[in-house]
């Protein structure tokens, strides 16, 4: 069963609407007890790193999460600010984040790129993993932040905006995709596609 975290900042409904497109059942969690029977689960993100955060707090998520990600082998998918949060740090609003990857999250220079980058961008996809496209492909961005992961093996993809960043991650059964992959067209619905068929171990 498919959950999709529901929480203030987030945008479970168009994550939703994408899955019921694709011809899959899915169900919102905005609870520990709805997370039971997950065999996948999708943390969407719209907002800030701090807003996240503190949904997750309030609605006592954190540590059901990491008991269904890291301890059981869940699925898990983070999308745009969903992914920023695997990481330790973010620099918006100096928030301490999930840490389940090793790295930090920081601004996009004003001075040398548009803050916000908010737009289509291509995405060179450098590690093979289950849900890698067969091709490299643009997907839809809205983020004035970007992960620096400290593990160079857990960029799964990335992508040039006045220098390359990790628009993807991938460690064993957790994904991440800066890019919205429920707004990336055809291109994001082949990748949510892939995840969701995805087994657990």
């Amino acid at each position: 069963m498919i959950k999709i975290i529901d929480y203030k900042a987030g945008n479970a409904p168009s994550v939703m609407h994408a899955i019921r497109h694709l011809g899959h059942s899915a169900d919102f969690a905005r609870s520990a007890a709805d997370l039971e029977g997950a065999t996948h689960i999708i943390l969407p993100g719209v907002g800030s790193a701090g807003a996240t955060m503190n949904s997750l707090r309030e609605l006592d998520l954190l540590a059901p999460l990491q008991s269904a990600v890291l301890e059981q082998g869940v699925l898990f998918l983070g999308i745009c600010v969903g992914m920023q949060v695997l990481f330790q740090h973010s620099e918006e609003e100096d928030t301490p984040c999930l840490g389940w990857l090793e790295g930090k999250v920081v601004k996009f220079d004003r001075g040398q790129v548009r803050v916000p980058q908010m737009g289509w961008n291509k995405v060179d996809f450098v590690k093979p993993t289950p849900c890698t496209p067969k091709s490299d492909d643009y997907f839809y961005f809205v983020n004035s932040y970007y992960a620096k992961p400290t593990d160079g093996e857990n960029i799964w993809g990335q992508t040039d905006y006045n220098g390359t960043f990790a628009s993807a991650v991938q460690k064993g059964n957790v994904y991440g995709t800066q890019f919205h992959v429920e707004k990336s067209g055809k291109a994001g619905l082949a990748l949510l596609e892939r995840f969701i068929c995805l087994q657990k171990d």
